[in-house]
């Protein structure tokens, strides 16, 4: 398993994500990945409540991390459901990507994004599709 220095170098190329939006990649493993967002007023619907746009970005973030890390190819998310549970109380939010199954095509994981109180806001299902690595993607 490579370095979280290094997940971080490639994924910072997820400008969107990182720059844009504030993702940042936790920790790592095998299939797997916890990625955290600091809630910012930007976050926020017109209602003073975080956006689901910013939940659901989060959770493909991990997604992405989980299932291309250190894998041969790219995986591309086909299918994204969420399920939003309630509303964050606290100020960070996190995100775990969990393979629940891999395919030779497809791959299947669960997002489960909770907050800095522990409760549970959103939970996130992506089915993933396997496909040859894309020219200007490689480490």
């Amino acid at each position: 398993m490579g370095s979280i220095e290094e997940a971080r170098k490639i994924f910072n190329k997820d400008s969107y994500a990182v720059e844009l939006t504030g993702c940042k990649i936790d920790s790592i493993g095998e299939s797997y990945a916890k990625c955290s967002l600091e809630l910012t007023g930007m976050h926020k619907n017109a209602y003073g409540g975080v956006m689901g746009g910013a939940i659901y970005t989060l959770a493909d973030f991990a997604f992405a991390v989980a299932s291309n890390y250190e894998k041969e190819g790219a995986t591309v998310s086909v299918v994204g459901q969420a399920s939003f549970m309630s509303a964050p109380k606290g100020n960070i939010l996190y995100a775990e990507a969990e393979l629940i199954k891999d395919g030779r095509s497809n791959c299947f994981y669960n997002v489960t994004i909770t907050d800095d109180t522990g409760r549970i806001v959103a939970v996130v299902t992506f089915n993933g599709a396997h496909v040859p690595k894309m020219v200007g993607t490689e480490k």
